[in-house]
């Protein structure tokens, strides 16, 4: 794991967040998502620099459109953010574990 990765790892895993159980490398079909949540369809992405690049990107877009047609949400965030904002990204996926309960649903 990327130093990004174990620091979410670290606040996300033994239901740390809104008591949902996250799993690290999980397949979903052809796709392994770096953290997913199956209880509230959520999927994690801790992308590095590589990810920006334009094949990297088109793949990304892919994956996250075959995700979504399965009612999965995808969050992705970059390892500089998980580094130096990492209290923000935890709030932000616990906004979308808690909207996901409230609503049953994610508003994709």
């Amino acid at each position: 794991m990327t130093e990004a990765e174990k620091l979410i790892w670290s606040r996300i895993r033994g239901k740390q967040i809104g008591n949902v159980q996250f799993y690290r490398q999980r397949p979903i079909a052809t796709f392994i998502a770096d953290f997913y949540a199956p209880s509230v369809k959520l999927v994690l992405e801790i992308d590095g620099a590589q990810h920006l690049e334009k094949e990297h990107f088109a793949q990304d877009k892919f994956r996250d459109t075959y995700l979504n047609s399965l009612a999965i949400v995808v969050l992705r965030f970059d390892n500089i953010q998980v580094i130096h904002q990492l209290n923000g990204v935890i709030e932000t996926i616990f906004g979308v574990i808690q909207d996901f309960k409230k609503d049953g649903c994610h508003k994709i």
